[in-house]
């Protein structure tokens, strides 16, 4: 337990319950029955469910095992309906194990761990049967979205209101501290006034692959003490803190407390004379440490080798009642990793499994039937009194109906001049306050400090930006300082730190609120389309948990010429073919942005809604080469195919060849086909808006979706079909399947290289999606 030792918050006492102690022989019962019934899982999963294809099934039941008391304590003793808690993904069989005594589970899914409509490997809030607060699985997303599960919950009620109260606990395994995003969360100034965070460590000291050398402890607790979080530490059991009070205990608790990880795990796999051999050392104080354990019969010296302070009930419901509700709390609990198992302790028990045998060990162990595993307690004893006392007192009103708001379609403003898609946002955003008041109030915008370079700077000026409390604008009287940085708990714009994955953090858990307080909310995250990749995995997992948001990438693609490389998107425009529970669109003009924009807050914040991602640019276009239609009629026929995927942008009479392009690249797509007009060569203009889109169509024309294969009619008539250039400001693979749609040849120009610093022209230039290298692909088609 090298440099285990920490800078203590309190001491830990048992506690008390209204009128009386805690019943801790109880809880113990029901511990034992929750290690068993979340090894039982893994276990017939593995061992006795036929297994046809032999391919592993897995599961973990040594992360169940240490994290059973901690779990135990906390549901049986300190939760209240209002709270929520991200349960770590190795010891989702444990949550399963308590929501079955609880009664919120029925005992046909306990066979059903990791089968095909089962129970999910890891929890999850949108598949698993049962209550799931949080989806966890990816290394970090589970730790961290308690901490925006508060914030989104703070904004809905001071917003909304609905919400309620109630703490945020994250289950956290220690490894799991090794992922870089959990700092970038921890480390965000805002976090530190979020006092209803709550985290806790299983400090196993143990990864997939090894014990730790070196976990470093107090470091980990001086970190989280900087960041402004109490830190609660829970070492050692009743047993171990009694026998530091004889005779020699004080040597003993600095040798524990000094001695390496590796050596502590290997004493868990001693038998009693080896502890006797092993435990005192050769130090200043073994001969005491020798004299304090002859006195401790052979149990009793092995029990307090493993008597650490995660499996100590009363010291962990003591913890519990020392949280400090003004700030974050991190409560790190000294587990084993496989405690009370027969693999406990092992280096390599990440993922071993118990043999039959051991499994019947352990079933003689406690008390169970190893033929008949899924028994609960009998309703009069006093475990299934406490069972059902604690399912009523858990027990959550129904989530309400989501309030109908109505989402314009069409502002009705033609844009003319010269303007910018990235622009095009903001005025949206100000439109939709004056056009629909009630629903611009649920709009809430999030930025990685980015607000004023992605021309969202009026929108944060009207609406001002959210605290949890009300600060002063130093600069508001400031004539030269245009961006006003009104900060209140009823403000829409919410800002992080430089870290994209704390956005789309945030943007999940925003997204999220109509299906936990029936509260729906439209949260529009912006950063520069570069980092969208890096900021994926998370934004993904919080679309697959039920966070619908909309995700803004600006400016974006090559088109950014001056920037170089580095600042130059290339593979972005294919995450709306590939991310599941997304549309994205990629708009040309002003007014696609418009429309696109609010079809996609139409989509959010109800059971089949959908998130998107908008890729925009801040190359000015003039708005006048959009060839808006007059008509109503028209328009509006306009506005639905850019909406569904798409739109003929020109069509001239016995065209030969096809030009399609995306975004930016309209002008040079506009440019090639008057030039090839010149050239006694017509040639059509498609606009296309949203690949993804164009390809559900495709599947769905071919029976393999059940989406709506109009557009394609329209884009593509089979009559007007000739060969195609593709083109836009990013990978060619994009568009290459519209060359399928009639079976027609096909050249597809894009950027698959890392960019160059320079100027519009030289940058297109270099890739090929320039005006001539169109004109040249056409002709190239041409027989």
């Amino acid at each position: 337990m090298h440099n285990a030792l920490s800078v203590d918050h309190g001491t830990a006492t048992p506690a008390t319950q209204p009128g009386g102690s805690v019943d801790l022989e109880t809880l113990e019962s029901i511990q034992q029955r929750v290690l068993w019934l979340s090894t039982s899982m893994i276990h017939h999963a593995n061992r006795i469910r036929p297994n046809p294809t032999g391919l592993k099934v897995g599961g973990h039941q040594a992360s169940c095992a240490s994290m059973v008391s901690i779990m135990t304590s906390l549901w049986f003793e300190q939760l209240q309906p209002g709270d929520r808690v991200s349960v770590k993904p190795h010891a989702s069989p444990v949550l399963h194990g308590i929501n079955y005594l609880l009664g919120e589970l029925d005992e046909k899914y306990l066979t059903t761990l990791r089968e095909f409509g089962g129970l999910q490997s890891y929890p999850s809030r949108s598949k698993d049967p049962d209550t799931v607060d949080y989806s966890t699985g990816s290394v970090g997303i589970g730790a961290t979205a308690p901490i925006w599960g508060a914030m989104a919950r703070r904004y809905v009620q001071t917003t909304t209101g609905g919400a309620g109260t109630g703490r945020q606990y994250s289950l956290v395994g220690d490894a799991e501290l090794d992922e870089g995003a959990v700092w970038e969360a921890i480390l965000d100034p805002g976090i530190a006034d979020l006092g209803e965070v709550v985290w806790i460590v299983d400090l196993n000291r143990q990864s997939l692959d090894r014990v730790i050398p070196n976990i470093a402890a107090n470091r980990l607790e001086k970190m989280f003490d900087a960041a402004g979080w109490q830190v609660i530490t829970v070492k050692f059991g009743k047993l171990l803190e009694e026998l530091f009070t004889r005779p020699g205990g004080q040597a003993l608790r600095t040798r524990i407390l000094d001695m390496p990880n590796p050596e502590y795990q290997r004493l868990l796999r001693c038998s009693a004379d080896e502890v006797r051999t092993r435990l005192p050392g050769d130090g200043p104080g073994s001969a005491e440490i020798s004299g304090l354990i002859a006195g401790l019969d052979d149990p009793t010296l092995t029990a307090a080798i493993r008597n650490l302070g995660g499996h100590d009930l009363s010291a962990l419901t003591a913890a519990y009642r020392q949280i400090d509700d003004t700030r974050p709390t991190v409560i790190i609990a000294y587990t084993i990793k496989g405690y009370g198992l027969p693999t406990q302790g092992h280096p390599q028990n990440h993922s071993s499994l118990l043999s039959v045998d051991e499994y019947a060990s352990l079933a003689a162990d406690l008390g169970m039937d190893p033929a008949n595993p899924w028994g609960r307690f009998p309703a009069d004893s006093a475990a299934g009194r406490r069972c059902a006392s604690t399912a009523v007192r858990l027990r959550r009103d129904p989530v309400p109906n989501a309030p109908a708001l109505t989402i314009p379609t069409d502002i009705g403003r033609t844009p003319k001049g010269t303007a910018t898609t990235q622009a095009a946002l903001g005025r949206v955003l100000l439109d939709l306050t004056r056009e629909a008041p009630e629903a611009a109030k649920r709009v809430v915008t999030v930025s990685p400090d980015v607000s004023s370079t992605t021309n969202l700077g009026g929108w944060v000026n009207k609406v001002g930006v959210w605290s949890a409390a009300e600060r002063r604008n130093w600069f508001d009287d400031d004539r030269e300082t245009i961006m006003h940085w009104n900060e209140r708990p009823t403000g829409q714009h919410m800002e992080l730190g430089i870290a994209e994955t704390n956005l789309v953090g945030l943007m999940g858990e925003l997204g999220a609120t109509w299906s936990r307080w029936g509260q729906p909310l439209f949260p529009i995250g912006v950063m520069y389309d570069p980092f969208v990749e890096r900021a994926l995995e998370p934004w993904s997992y919080g679309i697959y948990a039920g966070g619908q948001s909309i995700l803004v990438g600006t400016p974006s693609g090559v088109t950014l010429a001056a920037e170089g490389g580095a600042h130059q998107s290339i593979k972005t425009p294919s995450i709306g073919l590939e991310q599941p529970g997304c549309i994205s669109y990629e708009p040309a003009f002003a007014i696609d942005t418009e429309w696109t924009l609010l079809a996609s807050i139409g989509r959010l914040g109800r059971p089949d809604g959908t998130s998107a991602y908008l890729r925009l640019s801040t190359r000015p276009v003039d708005q006048t080469l959009a060839a808006v239609p007059t008509d109503p009629a028209a328009r509006e026929r306009r506005r639905r195919q850019v909406v569904a995927g798409g739109y003929p942008l020109v069509r001239r009479d016995n065209a030969v060849v096809t030009i399609v392009a995306i975004g930016a690249m309209m002008t040079e797509a506009l440019a090639a086909a008057d030039r090839l007009a010149e050239q006694g060569i017509p040639a059509d203009v498609v606009c296309v808006t949203s690949p993804g889109l164009l390809f559900e169509a495709v599947q769905a024309r071919q029976g393999r979706g059940s989406g709506e294969s109009w557009i394609l009619d329209q884009l593509f008539p089979a009559d007007r079909a000739t060969p195609i250039v593709t083109v836009l400001d990013g990978h060619p693979h994009t568009l290459a399947f519209l060359a399928g749609i009639n079976r027609v040849r096909s050249t597809c120009l894009g950027v698959s290289k890392f960019g160059q610093v320079g100027s519009l022209d030289d940058v297109y230039r270099y890739h090929g999606i320039d005006t001539d290298s169109i004109v040249r692909a056409a002709l190239d088609l041409l027989p």
